[in-house]
């Protein structure tokens, strides 16, 4: 039994790379479709937010010399070239899929509104909120606790490459330890790179909870969808 009724997952445009350097790997957007699809058939109701990392990432650009506010508009669009392929493979699972983006392209996916959005998660399809909150300077992850307050989400879910948060980079550090849960509070003071500030305080402020999990790992989605201790939890 799902123990949340309507959630936010956050997928980094790097998590759809698979084993790639750069671009989209087949592979690793149907496995993502079929993750989504196992929560689907819960009766869960699933908004997801998508980087643009894989394809184009707009602050990396800027500090070679790019305008800061260019470079963060074709992050935007990279972000909806990610959602476009996402809906297809969800579609292929038998998902039914609404893109919403926060820059106007009616012939490619429709604008976002709330309320509109709301509508169609009540209706059972799954709505892919791309080109982040559709402003520079602002990053996927600030787009993805903002949409799941928007949306009133019970919960927001990072998807990652790794098992959760850890006191230190687990690559760089191998007595780096695990935490299970921690407040937002500890995340900011210790400046655990779990999110970027803006993001996290933004859903310290609203008590929005937010679970860091393995995408890698076949069936942890459900696991944390169901409740099951996977990852790790930030609370207020």
């Amino acid at each position: 039994m799902p123990k949340y009724k309507r959630i936010l997952l956050k997928l980094s445009g790097e998590a759809l790379m698979g084993d790639q350097s750069f671009g989209i790997s087949p592979e690793m957007i149907k496995s993502v479709a079929g993750e989504v699809r196992s929560i689907f058939d819960l009766g869960v109701q699933i908004a997801i937010v998508v980087g643009g990392g894989n394809i184009f990432r707009g602050i990396a650009a800027s500090s070679y010399g790019m305008d800061r506010v260019s470079a963060d508009r074709m992050g935007m669009l990279a972000t909806v070239i990610n959602s476009l392929a996402l809906q297809d493979a969800l579609e292929k699972k038998g998902v039914v899929t609404r893109v919403q983006t926060a820059i106007l392209m009616h012939e490619v996916a429709e604008p976002f509104i709330a309320r509109r959005a709301v509508r169609h998660l009540e209706k059972g399809r799954v709505v892919i909120f791309a080109a982040g909150t559709g402003n520079p300077y602002f990053t996927t992850d600030t787009a993805a606790v903002l949409r799941a307050q928007e949306i009133h989400a019970e919960i927001l879910l990072k998807a990652t490459k790794v098992d959760g948060l850890y006191d230190a980079d687990p690559v760089v550090d191998k007595n780096a330890k695990f935490i299970r849960e921690i407040k937002y509070m500890e995340v900011i003071e210790k400046q655990l790179h779990v999110m970027d500030m803006t993001a996290i305080s933004l859903a310290m402020d609203n008590k929005l909870p937010l679970i860091i999990f393995n995408l890698t790992h076949k069936g942890n989605i459900k696991k944390v969808v169901c409740g099951e201790t996977e990852g790790t939890q930030i609370n207020h």
